[in-house]
């Protein structure tokens, strides 16, 4: 009866968790206008659901993108503009997916809220699908009791939530990833060959790869785990050891023939296209006169090269560079991942080093998780957290371990259970609290060590606290205050006029009616006139420039209310 009882509280407690994060995820995406990305993901998922035709697909594969482009089928009267040159002529070659987008969700589409909301509506699924995953993961490694563990935490980590939320493919990248890490794990513990493990390791990698581009970055990864002394102990003969470099070899076999095989699914998930290549650096560009498998995805590997070594803007306290920052991602994982996953990362590798069944487990999260952020850090693309999404959950089922490592194998049934449960609630307790305070605000989520959300805007940028979340949110402020018409430093690429603002546009970014005012802002920067003034964290730090002199009077005051991500000025 005991042991019926307490299967039935764990149940219990997945279902109350379940429905919170649901709760959560549902009343924050509702308010959430179109942030930077969504209406491109959106429109090559949709275009792609309708045709099979991948060609929008050049720098985010088509898998995440097609979950989210389903749920439209359910509108029938949608409108797509595939008499337009974004489509017909794929002209001009670099933009052309940016074209399409707009054309699909502001100008011949009239439903935004309704496409955006059915569009989001997989990615929360999928975010529950992560917790899963780390759910058998973290059983697989440290048992059932750090298994629930794990699926809590992974459910409410804000920067999961945050993202998990929008039409993006940094979720289903993460989600895919860990799958992918999962199924290797099986695949490498089991004796000698197993069939079924390894086709499974190769669909995992294939729809890892099939989800994000950057998700390559783990290939060298596991190459290189292939090797590292992880499923051996200590040599006790030459015969021992000639066994082990036997294993290492079938490991290194393994991994490459299921890599081959998840090609195959790449392949699949690009509809099996065929056709003339299209490369589009002047290196590769000698082979477009030839037809293979899947021409748009080599071509996004070339692309993503290409603007990898271009670099693009990147912000971090308080100054913007082209060439990025190498301490960009360091700073952005102390600020933004939760303070009981740093002290908890900590606490883990101290006790669980010390303990010799621990530490294998420890090496096969952590290192590809540390050789991942290493590639992060040498990229001079520095555009948010959201690119370190893959190593929150590796992180955090090594964490769920730690309860394990301080206590012994079964922490809720033996050892100083007491402990161990105290350093679960902690864990627990340390991830939903935040969040729940944080709600509805998750992009702009920051630790407390970092100063909280209301820091943010001076530390980080673009879609690690604004991505342009929160117009809707103005609207309602607008609305309930009376306020007929604001002068407004937007950054995002939702229309304002579509959801009947009246505004006076200020310097923003990217639509142009806001791009083309930096250099002759319509107010004085020394002494502004009346009125109420609706900045974005992004435009108000200036974020896309070097010379930070618009917005410097702002940047001194602090505002009359923060709207999330867009600070509102009462001058009077």
């Amino acid at each position: 009866m005991a042991i019926l009882a307490q299967k039935q509280w764990r149940l219990g407690l997945v279902v109350l968790a379940v429905w919170l994060f649901f709760f959560l995820a549902l009343d924050s995406l509702v308010h959430d206008s179109p942030t930077m990305d969504e209406q491109n993901h959106l429109a090559r998922g949709a275009a792609f659901v309708k045709t099979g035709d991948p060609r929008l697909s050049l720098e985010h594969p088509p898998l995440i993108n097609s979950l989210s482009g389903l749920p439209l089928l359910l509108l029938p009267d949608l409108v797509y503009p595939f008499d337009h040159p974004s489509w017909t002529e794929m002209q001009p070659p670099d933009i052309y997916w940016y074209n399409f987008a707009d054309q699909f969700v502001w100008r011949v589409n009239h439903d935004v809220t309704r496409m955006i909301f059915l569009g989001r509506l997989p990615m929360v699924f999928l975010t529950l699908g992560l917790a899963l995953v780390g759910f058998h993961f973290a059983r697989l490694l440290w048992g059932r009791p750090s298994a629930y563990l794990a699926f809590v935490m992974l459910l409410f980590e804000p920067n999961v939530v945050g993202n998990g939320r929008l039409i993006t493919t940094d979720l289903g990248g993460t989600l895919f990833m860990t799958l992918a890490l999962l199924l290797v794990w099986r695949m490498w513990t089991a004796p000698g060959w197993h069939w079924r493990r390894w086709l499974a390791a190769g669909v995992g990698l294939g729809l890892a790869f099939g989800s994000k581009l950057s998700m390559l970055a783990f290939v060298p990864i596991l190459i290189l785990m292939c090797f590292l002394p992880i499923f051996e102990e200590g040599t006790q003969s030459f015969t021992e050891e000639a066994r082990r470099g036997t294993e290492r070899g079938r490991r290194f076999l393994q991994l490459v023939s299921a890599g081959a095989f998840s090609v195959v699914v790449v392949w699949a998930i690009f509809g099996f296209e065929w056709g003339v290549f299209r490369f589009p650096s002047a290196a590769l560009a000698g082979l477009n006169r030839f037809s293979g498998p899947m021409p748009t995805f080599w071509a996004g590997l070339d692309q993503i090269v290409n603007v990898s070594r271009g670099g693009r803007m990147a912000f971090l306290l308080g100054q913007s560079s082209d060439q990025g920052f190498w301490l960009f991602f360091p700073v952005a994982f102390l600020v933004k991942t939760p303070l009981v996953l740093l002290l908890g990362l900590m606490g883990l590798v101290w006790w669980g080093w010390q303990r010799p069944s621990i530490r294998p487990k420890l090496l096969f999260l952590l290192v590809p998780a540390i050789l991942y952020f290493g590639v992060s850090v040498i990229s001079d693309i520095n555009i948010g957290y959201r690119h370190l999404l893959p190593m929150v959950p590796l992180i955090i089922v090594a964490v769920s371990g730690l309860p394990m490592a301080v206590d012994g194998r079964d922490w809720w049934h033996g050892g100083d259970t007491g402990r161990s449960r105290i350093i679960a609630l902690i864990l627990a307790g340390g991830i939903l609290l935040p969040t729940l305070a944080s709600h509805p605000h998750y992009l702009n989520y920051f630790n407390l060590a970092a100063g909280g959300p209301a820091n943010g805007a001076s530390i980080l940028a673009d879609s690690s606290n604004d991505w342009g979340q929160d117009l809707l949110r103005l609207q309602a402020w607008m609305a309930e205050n009376d306020v007929e018409i604001i002068k407004l430093g937007w950054f995002g690429i939702a229309d304002p006029a579509y959801y009947g603002m009246a505004y006076a546009p200020l310097p923003g970014f990217p639509r142009a009616e806001f791009l083309s005012l930096w250099d002759n802002p319509p107010f004085d920067p020394q002494a502004p006139e009346p009125g109420v003034y609706a900045i974005s964290a992004s435009s108000l730090w200036e974020s896309h420039r070097v010379e930070k002199n618009v917005y410097a009077w702002f940047r001194q005051r602090e505002p009359a209310v923060r709207l999330g991500s867009i600070y509102v000025y009462v001058i009077e």
